[in-house]
């Protein structure tokens, strides 16, 4: 039944039309670069195994997202073949990236990630438990990871990026597991299996799944903070001034709340080296938008300057990025930071995307900033903190 609701809603994508991948790269710089992440351990190739990344990129001869998905999917397989389901959803993975609505061979791909995905969590203690919420006639489908000896466990609202789905949020819940914290994941509007596209008003999917989560004892729901990473910093700022009394706290990583959405930083940012390939189509695809000229005129809707929100009161918020990010301009990171209540910032000099850089990598900038910063909040106020020996 769980199979045949995602092939449901695997069947209602619409394609969106590129034919050719949005460089900036020529196909030997792609394969290059693919398989120097892949070395580095970095994304969108983070937790590939490098050979496999030279093996795809041996085969890769166009920049064609089918053939994409293609040399990657062959990988996938080889792996579920052996019972390797963690590389072998690695693998599916890359090969929907960036967007499984950019074409049929990614679509495919899409799936047979999410099913590597299911075997791979059944095989995990705890285990990973995937939820189905009703909403407006179709559902949101999530994922809730809670510690083992922890209950009501406090926990943290996971929200991926444009390009990152909610399977790699949950992925990355060992370091709150080990500290006595529950996560759930789901995928943000307009990516995986989220039931709407990106639009004013689409927080509401996440006022939702918070309606729900209350309804469970296993969780404390006086204890959530919401984790925002990349495209999806903007929903958890969203969710600060929306959701503040049901909220410990928000986690606006990546931070693109007004200028991001104007026509001038889009066009700019579509030269980015940070991003592998693809980004005006992957930035598209969570609008549904089929032209250029529909695309810019679509997001300034969001800015929220525009909405109004700036100057409401909020949960607190951690605000991280990088000054050099050539995705996100650093510049609503400071506007966010100037207006309404005080918050938390941290801004690596130094760091592009998400703050990263050689000295401050992803797993450091989320140990060392964000993960402490979650746990402070998520504390029991008056009684014992959150442990590191909650689950032993």
């Amino acid at each position: 039944m769980k199979q045949l609701a995602a092939a449901t809603v695997l069947a209602a994508v619409s394609f969106l039309s590129f034919a050719q991948s949005w460089g900036p790269r020529s196909l030997e710089e792609l394969k290059q670069e693919t398989i120097r992440r892949a070395e580095r351990n970095l994304g969108p190739l983070a937790g590939t195994k490098a050979e496999d990344a030279r093996e795809a990129m041996a085969g890769l001869h166009s920049l064609e997202p089918d053939e994409w998905a293609a040399v990657w999917s062959r990988v996938g397989e080889r792996h579920l073949q052996r019972g390797d389901y963690y590389q072998a959803w690695r693998s599916f993975n890359v090969a929907r990236w960036p967007s499984e609505r950019l074409s049929p061979g990614k679509q495919r791909a899409y799936a047979r990630a999410l099913e590597a995905f299911q075997q791979y969590a059944r095989s995990l203690a705890p285990p990973i438990e995937t939820l189905r919420i009703a909403f407006e006639g179709a559902e949101i489908v999530a994922y809730l990871r809670l510690p083992a000896n922890v209950r009501p466990a406090p926990l943290v609202f996971g929200i991926n990026g444009l390009d990152s789905r909610k399977e790699e949020v949950i992925a990355q819940a060992d370091a709150y597991l080990k500290n006595g914290v529950g996560v759930f994941a789901l995928d943000m509007p307009g990516t995986g299996q989220a039931p709407i596209l990106v639009d004013v008003g689409a927080e509401r999917m996440f006022s939702r799944a918070l309606d729900y989560l209350q309804t469970r004892p296993e969780i404390d729901a006086k204890r959530i903070v919401v984790q925002g990473r990349s495209w999806s910093g903007y929903w958890a700022a969203v969710m600060a001034y929306t959701e503040k009394d049901r909220l410990r706290g928000a986690v606006v990583h990546g931070v693109g709340i007004h200028e991001y959405y104007s026509p001038e930083w889009q066009k700019k940012a579509f030269s980015t080296r940070e991003y592998l390939f693809d980004v005006y189509p992957a930035r598209a695809s969570v609008y549904g938008t089929k032209s250029m000229d529909e695309f810019l005129a679509y997001g300034p809707r969001l800015s929220l300057l525009a909405r109004g929100m700036l100057e409401r009161a909020s949960a607190p918020m951690l605000l991280v990025n990088g000054e050099r990010d050539s995705q996100q301009p650093i510049a609503d990171l400071y506007l966010l930071m100037k207006h309404g209540d005080p918050k938390d910032v941290w801004v690596n000099p130094q760091g592009g995307h998400m703050g990263r850089s050689e000295r401050w990598p992803d797993g450091k900038v989320r140990s060392e900033v964000v993960e402490p910063w979650v746990l402070r909040h998520l504390e029991n106020r008056g009684q014992s903190p959150i442990s590191k020996q909650a689950t032993e």
